[in-house]
């Protein structure tokens, strides 16, 4: 019986099952976890953390908040406090023993990100700035590290012996939260900084200079709080901070000069990491994040040392970030702080003492920055409401600090119920800096303080003397007739050609001497004194999009000189202008795509613009990525609602800055635009063939332009007037000015009145104005007609046409630019230039195209502009709007 029973119990025995091969199809569970193959639980698991990660960041976007704060939130929502309250929700999408796997792909991401955030850290910030980054650096890491001292007593014997945390002594526990308190998020105020322009000001260079020196002070207590933690007796701990002491000396004087070395050899310190060099130095992070966690310090703190030793040189460090941060930054990092908002538990605050220290953990948190930062800064003569903002900043905790609480967590130090005291002040300091960046330091009390500053007001905004004498002088310069001295180009790739040979007519004089340099000297003829005149000042700005990603925010703190001397489109620009007597200045500006025109204008304000122009892209977008040129489409140009929003906003911040004009390329300088599909050329064995042999392009011998202009009224078109006799100064440019007229009945039905309309206090008012305006017209056109200069009579022609209403003024401008230019096509090109607002013409004005959006063509250039494009005439486009003092003209 006993035998019989053993046979059939061995008989009952279940014996091992290979896994299902073709998984569901054969009725496999895709979220149960299986250690041989843990793949598709993760997969289903990142999955789920990116999407609500992407989906919270959008919302969160708008209210100018980081994106760890939606990827804390996300993991939140994910975690006990929300999702996890659901039945079977944990056990299918996050059982406990799929764990290990996530977390060891989001430490691996951690450790990547820390050598990122080394990467962004530029230590020669701090060298440049070492007076007022130490005292406003160290004042802000000792009084708040005070007050988290102090209050780590209280939370020490209230939540620290809870069973799950490591038996420490007090003097850890409290170096450990004083250093949680003192740490600033240097990444996140990169980023928040960038975004509120304050980069280049007072309070940016401050804040960054002490964060440089905030952070790797930061650091270094967490590796020696982490180091005390691991090794059980002072003595190893010693030997630990001993060994890291000595590994640090060895990467900085024997390691870095070898890199160095290499790097150069390779030629990745000059054009950019190799695939090879990025391989070494991802082994060289992941070998130092190894031995930094075999003696006892975090792992993340070796890679955080490669990081600093990598050179910024020739942009080295940016290069090297663009080539792995996205990966990070969408893949790995949300992983991470998910993995903090599933360890964080809003029901453990379930007392009144508990929020009495939550109360109290971020009130330490603002305190101890707020007042550290803000009287350091004001000893360096700061202004008091800089100093407060400075105070405000250097408060903001960010990914970092979850990244030292989460370390806190996992080596035991802190219970999980002080953790979510402390992930709750971390995200209201966070989400509270930048609102109030905003409240202290507006925009419009950067402006009154950098004009004090620069002595052209007094604080209480009067116009000191001086500035009122140069005002005035600028004023009495913009009225002269054919005074454009100085330009603003907005610089793109894709419109060099055209711009070159725009800002060549517009420099020359006419004369041979004219376009001599001030202060050269020349020998006239029969000992005449010869006359100086300034040369024509174009100053270039090259805008690059500024994007969440690491590398665009390191081109903006590692300093837009840099690019501005290095950029080859700037650099070209500055090579044409020199080689044709221009005095020119170029720049490199890093901004985001919706602040291109407040970033155009801006600098046109700084440099006192007469004049800016904006080409339109070749392909109507607003960035000018070449890398896949045959990616847009050409019939796009003029219908991208974005490209049409950015002119539109551009030339309405322009109409209280400077003139301004959009200009169309269409063959400009005699350039013609490739053909898209060239014709095959012979066939072999049936297989098309093509010659790749190309034929060099013969240089345009008629250099020849024509300028064609209707003339309509209003101070556009005088603006206009002004800057076509200005381009016609050049021997080899003619110009057709009509002026288009309106029989009397005609403009009164184009005004929307009539006759017999009453003749109410408001008709009186647009009629006198008309009227006025039309005297202006027709005595600068008369004056102009009649002043004409000797070398103009012949080449610019003045001519007069008559229209009954508004739709027959159009076809007929259309039908007069038609049989005008284009007539010469292998001339260097033709122009049309008009005038942007017409109201007779049913254009709108600046008011009421910003109601209507300003997304439609013939809002944005005007009716005549809109027809001209739609209907494809022969020649270049330029659009003049006045703007600024020149609405006085």
């Amino acid at each position: 019986m006993a035998t019989s029973a053993s046979s059939a119990s061995a008989t009952a025995t279940p014996t091992p099952s290979v896994a299902p091969q073709a998984g569901v199809l054969e009725g496999a569970n895709p979220t149960a976890y299986s250690p041989s193959n843990p793949i598709t639980l993760f997969i289903i698991q990142a999955g789920i953390v990116i999407i609500f990660c992407q989906l919270l960041h959008y919302p969160l976007r708008l209210l100018n908040q980081p994106r760890v704060i939606a990827e804390v939130i996300g993991g939140i929502i994910l975690g006990p406090s929300v999702m996890m309250r659901i039945p079977g929700f944990q056990k299918a999408i996050f059982p406990t023993e799929s764990m290990p796997v996530f977390s060891n792909v989001a430490n691996l991401g951690l450790i990547i990100f820390l050598f990122l955030v080394a990467l962004e850290v530029d230590i020669r910030l701090f060298t440049h700035n070492w007076r007022v980054a130490l005292s406003v650096g160290l004042a802000g890491m000792i009084l708040p590290f005070g007050l988290g001292f102090s209050i780590a007593w209280g939370l020490y014997h209230q939540f620290h012996n809870d069973g799950t945390t490591v038996a420490i002594s007090f003097g850890v526990y409290g170096l450990f939260i004083g250093t949680a308190l003192a740490i600033t998020a240097f990444p996140v105020l990169c980023r928040i900084l960038t975004e509120l322009k304050l980069l280049r000001s007072n309070v940016g260079v401050t804040v960054l200079a002490a964060g440089v020196g905030n952070d790797v002070t930061g650091w270094i207590l967490l590796a020696l709080c982490v180091a005390l933690v691991n090794n059980s007796s002072g003595l190893a701990a010693l030997w630990a901070l001993l060994c890291c002491i000595g590994y640090v000396l060895l990467l900085v004087f024997g390691v870095r000069p070898v890199f160095l070395w290499i790097l150069r050899r390779t030629g990745s310190l000059q054009n950019g990491p190799t695939q090879g060099m990025v391989a070494l130095t991802m082994l060289m992070v992941l070998f130092s994040a190894w031995f930094t966690g075999i003696i006892g310090i975090h792992p993340i703190f070796g890679a955080f040392l490669i990081g600093l030793i990598c050179p910024h040189d020739g942009g080295f460090a940016i290069k090297l970030t663009e080539k792995i941060e996205d990966l990070i930054s969408v893949l790995f990092l949300p992983l991470y702080f998910a993995l903090s908002g599933l360890s964080t538990n809003l029901g453990l605050l379930n007392d009144g003492i508990t929020w009495a220290y939550v109360i109290g953990v971020i009130a330490c948190a603002f305190a101890g920055k707020i007042i550290g930062g803000t009287l350091a800064a004001r000893a360096n003569k700061l202004l008091w409401r800089e100093s407060l903002t400075i105070g405000c900043l250097m408060s903001c905790k960010g990914l970092v600090e979850l990244i030292v609480l989460n370390i806190g967590l996992q080596a035991r130090i802190l219970s999980q119920r002080t953790f979510t005291i402390f992930v709750v002040m971390a995200l209201v300091t966070t989400v509270a800096t930048t609102p109030l960046t905003k409240a202290l330091y507006p925009p419009w009390y950067q402006q009154k303080v950098e004009k004090w500053r620069r002595g052209e007001i007094d604080w209480d905004g009067n116009p000191t003397e001086a500035s009122s004498m140069t005002s005035q002088r600028e004023s009495e310069e913009k009225l002269n007739a054919f005074q454009i001295r100085r330009v603003l180009v907005y610089l793109r790739l894709d419109s060099l050609p055209s711009l070159f040979t725009f800002i060549n007519l517009l420099g020359h004089d006419g004369s041979a001497k004219g376009n001599q340099l001030e202060g050269t000297a020349s020998e006239p003829p029969n000992g005449e004194q010869s006359i100086t005149k300034k040369p024509l000042e174009v100053h270039g700005l090259r805008i690059i999009e500024l994007t969440e990603r690491t590398s665009s925010v390191m081109q903006v703190t590692e300093g837009e000189d840099f690019y501005s001397l290095r950029d080859p489109v700037v650099n070209a620009f500055r090579a044409f202008s020199q080689l044709h007597d221009v005095a020119v200045s170029g720049r490199v500006a890093v901004a985001p795509e919706d602040s291109y025109a407040e970033t155009l204008m801006t600098k046109a304000s700084e440099v006192s613009s007469d004049f800016a122009l904006i080409p339109w892209g070749e392909y109507g977008s607003i960035t000018e990525d070449q890398s896949v040129p045959f990616a847009a489409d050409a019939k796009d140009r003029f219908t991208a609602s974005a490209h049409l929003g950015f002119i539109h906003k551009t030339l309405q911040k322009a109409s209280t800055t400077c003139n301004a004009g959009i200009f169309i390329d269409n063959g400009f300088g005699g350039i013609s635009k490739p053909v898209d599909k060239p014709q095959l050329s012979r066939t072999l064995s049936g297989v098309s063939l093509r010659s790749h042999r190309e034929l060099a392009t013969l240089p345009v011998r008629n250099k020849h332009h024509h300028i064609f202009f209707p003339f309509f009224g209003g101070v556009d078109d005088r603006v206009a007037l002004r800057l076509v006799l200005r381009l016609a100064r050049t021997p080899h440019v003619t110009a057709s000015i009509v002026h288009i007229t309106w029989s009397t009945d005609a403009a009164s039905v184009a005004e929307g009145t009539s006759s017999t309309s009453p003749n109410t206090a408001a008709h009186s008012k647009q009629a006198e104005f008309d009227q006025d305006t039309s005297a202006k017209d027709l005595g600068l056109l008369s004056t102009l007609q009649s002043s004409l200069p000797r070398e103009l009579v012949g080449r610019v022609v003045f001519s007069e046409v008559n229209v009954t209403l508004a739709t027959a003024a159009a076809a007929r401008v259309l039908e007069l630019a038609k049989s005008t230019v284009g007539q010469t096509p292998k001339n260097s090109g033709d122009i049309v230039i008009l005038g942007r607002r017409h109201p007779r013409l049913g254009d709108s004005s600046a008011a009421n195209a910003e109601a209507a959006g300003g997304q439609d063509l013939a809002r944005t250039i005007g009716v005549i502009g809109g027809q001209l494009v739609a209907q494809g005439v022969k020649a270049s486009i330029l659009v003049v709007q006045a703007g600024g003092r020149g609405l006085d003209i």
